[in-house]
């Protein structure tokens, strides 16, 4: 591939792979536009762009600039890099770059709550391997709220939203509050994409809208995509354990692992609401999320979403919440108490999967469209893949840029 000398590049969605690419891009000095559906917001109003939609699984989603990067909790782990190394995409150098660009690292013993203290020691103490979580979160400027999913008061966690500011101060224009639809092919040719009552020109477009409607507008162009949806199922599993005030820690500082399932500790209102009977308070509540790899058993039609658990899944969710009860009664909970929340997804992909809707290099079979997010994932991580999805998306803007 030569050096591209387009006029114009559009990216579409700035979560992690399109906040990513389109600084990589503004970096080189092209003319990149960002276009995102929701609107501009302070951080710590992040949640009020939740968009939820319940496919068979509870489904979380947000739109803003910044994607759902603003509501994570901050969580930095490598997944499916030997996946991609099988297929040829080495992503060892861009992992390194981003985790020092990110300043990667466990946090302190001051930010580890009693709580979360209380879920490590009685872990190792059952024979689980217990880990603190890799975080992208500053320390110095950190002061544990529990609030990591709803939005950073103190805006201590990297998001994608430093990335679209950066690229913006590089000469990249974003467009805000506006919903691509469908891509515009004439004759075969890429000329653009449109919203409900405008059409932007385009040489190149990367597709960064998510598992769900990055395969929605592909569809539309007459690609087959959409289909072997995956979400990293999840519940969280919890009880009583009066005046913890663990709902003020750090959430999911800590990684424990067990063959194909993930605990970490996490507080769920939810599960405050299902205890409301014993007269609870959100400090008296001690929980832990289970996270499995689904399997890919949904998929993204033009008006709706399709997703159920399989038979392994429930299996392998059974086993985690049998491992989270016997955690949290080890740390004092009222096992009388413990209950669960339904089951919900976080991170929805695999709908335009590598060998499948795109090439390696993260192409469709429509030529100069391309696609950065966790749509191009083979399998479910299984774990936050934030990590991932911005070190693909560095990958994809240096092959644009012809450094890779």
């Amino acid at each position: 591939m030569g050096v591209i000398l387009m006029e114009k590049v559009i990216v579409v969605g700035s979560g992690a792979g399109g906040a990513t690419v389109t600084r990589e891009l503004a970096k080189q000095g092209k003319k990149v536009t960002l276009i995102e559906k929701g609107p501009y917001t302070k951080t710590p109003y992040a949640y009020k762009h939740y968009e939820n939609v319940d496919v068979g699984v509870e489904l979380l989603k947000t739109s803003c600039i910044g994607g759902t990067t603003l509501v994570t909790a901050g969580n930095a782990v490598r997944t499916c890099e030997k996946s991609f190394k099988d297929m040829g995409i080495k992503l060892e150098d861009h992992f390194k770059e981003i985790e020092i660009e990110m300043n990667v690292s466990t946090l302190p013993d001051s930010h580890f709550g009693l709580g979360t203290k209380l879920i490590m020691e009685k872990s190792e103490s059952l024979g689980f391997k217990t880990h603190k979580m890799p975080k992208f979160i500053l320390p110095e400027t950190c002061k544990p709220c529990g609030k990591c999913a709803s939005g950073c008061p103190r805006d201590s966690k990297w998001t994608s939203r430093k990335y679209v500011d950066e690229a913006v101060n590089l000469g990249a224009e974003v467009i805000d509050n506006t919903t691509i639809t469908e891509i515009i092919v004439e004759n075969g040719e890429l000329k653009g994409v449109k919203s409900k009552n405008k059409e932007f020109s385009a040489d190149y477009i990367i597709l960064s809208a998510g598992g769900i409607e990055t395969p929605r507008i592909l569809k539309k162009s007459g690609v087959d995509a959409g289909n072997n949806l995956f979400v990293d199922t999840f519940v969280s599993v919890g009880g009583i354990l009066r005046n913890i005030d663990f709902n003020k820690e750090v959430t999911m500082n800590a990684l424990i692992t067990s063959d194909d399932v993930i605990l970490a500790p996490h507080y769920s209102n939810i599960l405050k609401d299902k205890l409301h009977k014993y007269n609870v308070n959100e400090g008296d509540i001690l929980g832990l999320m289970i996270k499995i790899a689904d399997e890919p058993s949904g998929r993204v039609l033009e008006n709706s979403v399709e997703k159920y658990s399989t038979s392994n899944d429930v299996s392998l969710l059974a086993k985690g919440s049998a491992i989270a009860g016997s955690i949290l009664k080890e740390a004092g909970v009222d096992p009388t108490t413990l209950t669960s929340t339904p089951v919900r997804g976080a991170h929805p992909g695999g709908t335009a999967a590598i060998g499948q809707v795109v090439d390696k290099n993260l192409e469709t079979e429509i030529k100069n469209l391309f696609v950065a997010d966790a749509s191009v994932f083979p399998k479910a991580p299984g774990a936050p893949p934030v990590l991932t999805i911005v070190a693909l998306a560095r990958r994809l803007g240096k092959y644009l840029g012809n450094e890779y």
